[in-house]
């Protein structure tokens, strides 16, 4: 069984930062790639980072130069660096993992629970 632990959302003012932490651990193979994604109210969830088995990164445009995603291998743990934050970027931030699960051979996309970052004007 795989597990997804997510960490570091909260409440913060316009302009500050937070960092989100996902931890995966179980029966992991191997691992493809993680990621963050989120969703506010009314809206349909989106990629904002991910990163690849080879350290490849993926940005949402609206992030880019604000987020950064790094990855520790030897934790099987991401994190999403996140400044400058906006009004716009409340939402609900969901880990997600595509790896190959014990003892299949094919990957699984596993989603976290979700944690709520909430930026006030």
């Amino acid at each position: 069984q795989v597990q997804l632990v997510e960490s570091g959302g909260g409440l913060v003012q316009a302009g500050g930062s937070l960092r989100l932490s996902c931890a995966a651990s179980g029966s992991i193979s191997s691992i493809n790639a993680m990621g963050w994604y989120r969703q506010a109210p009314g809206k349909q969830r989106e990629l904002v980072a991910d990163i690849s088995s080879t350290g490849d990164r993926n940005y949402a445009e609206s992030v880019k130069v604000r987020f950064t995603i790094s990855r520790d291998n030897t934790k099987n743990t991401i994190y999403l660096q996140m400044g400058s934050l906006a009004p716009e970027d409340t939402a609900v931030y969901y880990c997600n993992l595509v790896a190959v699960p014990l003892p299949n051979h094919a990957p699984v996309v596993y989603w976290g629970q979700g944690t709520q970052v909430t930026v006030s004007s």
